[in-house]
């Protein structure tokens, strides 16, 4: 266990915990269901998002051998039939609407056991909820050739029209009463939105009328694969083709290795409405060029040419040195999608050195890190405020119109807020322009715990400004609120004028601050004075206004002071 561990972790995969099915659903549901569950010991092994090429046993397995210099990495051949003898899948024009796409291959000669069919089928279970996006962008069918006769047609009927026998199923069904059939089915629901709402429904026919399936639903019973089935056809239909070459490529490449000629696909033509035709897999092989000592740069090493392409040939990227030795050349298999720039290359090559061989250094830069003096500053107002008695409360950056506009008396124009275009909640609407809904919506919460409550918050809000690249600016804010059964005006003021002592800002108007009285909408008429300071006006303090405090939900009398300390700084 340890060995296989160490060698998941240098070949950039993690294993995650060794279990079996009884731990499993002894962990989630108890000693008592787990009985009779299989000891057999599995390994969880967390593969990134981006290699589909190590999704399933086989190609890992390939993967791992071809890393360990075991085996060397398979040649995957397409083998064109003869004039006439090949499968043929013709897309009609209907589909357009739907899902314009398909591919198509062949894998002739195959022998399923009962281990290697269930890898099939789980890879693309993985691929559908991986770069499949839950079957919205591609959808795998696989069926037993010998059962049906091509060519085959993808077309899109109205859902009346369209009647035969789902997978596992008993009768036949039109595609209307299927929708209502796996309405409740734990699986297939997730999946009927994609074309429940939509006047045709994709389906795909054999020449006798047959239906092999109704993507992105369910296949039908008729092409069912078995661990007798010797020639598979697949069709991957879709929204975005190029997502649907990489998993028929992905598919084939991975289980190529079980037919009679190891590791070689039977190409299919696909013949597009307007008369074109198309062979697919593509199966494609490419060559990119890239520099040693960029290799070497990137990394940190100083690796010869030679040993940089033996480090990539073991991760699956044959490569050999070219022109006197200042070029590798790559070949990017078709099972390596996720090879999009050098970059790609480069962290392979870093991969099979070692991350845990690469020697550590002290950058070449010298520079003494600082901290950026707004926080500072803030971080020594908080120590001071609690010191005076107030709790740190932290609230959410975003909240909901009401919060910053109506419960506050303004309007949502006046108030410049940012807007989220498409909020999940009606709490998470708008960022925050003022810090006093969240205090505010903090002593709702603890309107139990014991009077007064004084809380304080520094933290940003943020402010439409068409002038910056972003067109919105954050301002630091310190907001305090002192809530009990009188308003203590006299203590928020004192607040104020404490947080001045410690800015060493004295209390004049040349170059200190003064307070002024004025009017706010959240304030009681009379109780609200305007703070000004280095020569600006940096906030209020007052009473908070009856209507807001019974809007939030609150009983008691509140005073409140904000202000923007930037200036301080």
């Amino acid at each position: 266990d340890e060995e296989f561990d160490e060698l998941c972790f240098e070949f950039g995969l993690e294993l995650d915990e060794i279990t079996s099915e009884k731990d499993i659903i002894s962990k989630e549901k108890g000693e008592e269901k787990a009985k009779g569950a299989s000891d057999v010991i599995l390994y969880k092994i967390d593969v990134p998002a981006n290699r589909y090429d190590l999704l399933c046993l086989e190609g890992l397995v390939r993967g791992l051998q071809v890393f360990k210099e075991r085996i060397n990495l398979p040649r995957y051949e397409k083998i064109i039939p003869a004039e006439g003898e090949g499968q043929r899948l013709i897309i009609t024009e209907q589909t357009a609407q739907i899902r314009p796409h398909a591919v198509a291959a062949v894998l002739r000669n195959i022998t399923f056991t009962k281990d290697r069919y269930d890898s099939f089928i789980d890879l693309q279970e993985k691929l559908h909820q991986n770069i499949c996006r839950k079957r919205a962008l591609v959808a795998i069918g696989t069926h037993d050739l010998d059962t049906i006769s091509g060519p085959f047609t993808f077309t899109a009927k109205a859902p009346s029209e369209i009647k035969f026998k789902p997978l596992n199923q008993s009768q036949e069904y039109t595609a209307s009463q299927i929708m209502d059939l796996y309405r409740t089915d734990s699986h297939l629901r997730h999946y009927l939105h994609l074309i429940e709402n939509k006047p045709r429904y994709p389906v795909i026919y054999d020449s006798n009328g047959v239906v092999l399936s109704m993507p992105p639903i369910i296949n039908g019973d008729h092409t069912k694969i078995n661990l007798n089935t010797r020639n598979v056809f697949i069709e991957c239909t879709g929204t975005d083709i190029t997502k649907a070459k990489i998993v028929l490529d992905i598919i084939v490449t991975m289980f190529s290795e079980y037919c009679e000629k190891p590791f070689t696909v039977e190409a299919a033509e696909v013949v597009y409405p307007n008369g074109k035709t198309h062979i697919y897999p593509e199966l494609a092989y490419r060559t990119e060029k890239v520099k040693p000592e960029y290799i070497n740069k990137k990394i940190g090493i100083s690796e010869t040419p030679s040993s940089l392409a033996k480090l990539l040939t073991r991760m699956c990227l044959k490569s050999h040195v070219t022109g006197n030795g200042n070029h590798l050349e790559v070949e990017i298999p078709p099972t390596r999608a996720d090879i999009i720039h050098a970059c790609d290359i480069v962290e392979d090559a870093a991969i099979a050195y070692g991350y845990n061989n690469i020697q550590m250094l002290i950058p070449k830069t010298y520079t003494i890190a600082n901290q950026l003096p707004l926080n500072k500053l803030a971080e020594l107002l908080r120590l001071d405020l609690a010191a005076a008695g107030f709790t740190e409360a932290l609230t959410f950056a975003l909240c909901s119109q009401e919060d910053i506009a109506d419960k506050l008396g303004m309007d949502i124009s006046a108030t410049n807020a940012v807007r989220i275009a498409n909020p999940k909640t009606a709490e998470f609407q708008v960022a925050r322009t003022t810090l006093l809904p969240g205090l505010l919506k903090t002593i709702a919460a603890n309107r139990k715990m014991p009077l007064p409550l004084k809380l304080f918050e520094i933290s940003d809000i943020v402010i439409k400004d068409p002038n910056t690249d972003v067109g919105a600016r954050n301002y630091r804010h310190l907001c305090a609120i002192y809530y009990n059964k009188s308003p203590g005006f006299e203590i928020i003021h004192g607040l104020l004028d404490r947080i001045m002592q410690l800015l060493e800002v004295p209390p004049n108007e040349e170059n200190g601050y003064t307070i002024k009285a004025a009017e706010g909408t959240a304030f009681f008429p009379g109780r609200c004075a305007e703070v000004f300071a280095k020569g600006q006006s940096i906030g209020k303090l007052g009473v908070i206004h009856p209507d807001v405090i019974t809007k939030f939900e609150l009983t008691m009398p509140c005073s409140a002071l904000e202000i923007n300390i930037e200036p301080f700084v």
